[in-house]
């Protein structure tokens, strides 16, 4: 293998996943590139941490399903992802803040190559976009940010 295949196969665009349109968006551009560059995607849901209950077996019952929810959501991607493209990507779920809980996992994973996310094709674009771009000189990784107005042609075109 040369340096520009070695280069290509450590290509890794990690993808945060939650059940908007965005989210949608940028795993359809991280797939195309990702089988573009013979690269990969990995996939994490987040878990936010609720809300504190006074009853200990209400709060687990609700954490339990907010879990079950995002593992059904990023399951569903993957199984798309791969009927689309043929990639198959490396899941996760973790709970916590959205900023901390990335960071934490771009720490363990350094092999990432970039971060993607979608933006709210209006108003605000969306808490982590909005923390990440203010931070982006800190990433261990390029951020890549996908325009909300973007159509699924327009990702095609580019990726």
């Amino acid at each position: 293998m040369d340096a520009n295949q070695a280069d290509r196969a450590q290509r890794v665009y990690l993808v945060i996943m939650d059940e908007t349109e965005e989210a949608r968006r940028a795993l359809r551009f991280a797939a195309r590139r990702s089988v573009r560059t013979g690269g990969t995607v990995h996939i994490l849901a987040l878990v936010p941490r609720q809300e504190f209950v006074v009853f200990a077996g209400i709060q687990a019952t609700i954490e339990a399903e907010a879990r079950e929810r995002a593992e059904v959501l990023v399951t569903t991607a993957a199984g798309s992802l791969a009927s689309e493209s043929g990639l198959t990507p490396v899941i996760s779920v973790r709970n916590g803040d959205g900023p901390n809980v990335v960071r934490a996992y771009l720490a363990e994973h350094p092999e990432v190559s970039a971060l993607v996310l979608g933006a709210a094709a209006e108003g605000n674009p969306g808490p982590l976009i909005s923390y990440f771009a203010g931070n982006a000189g800190s990433l261990p990784c390029v951020l890549m940010i996908v325009p909300g107005l973007v159509d699924e042609e327009g990702i095609d075109a580019f990726s």
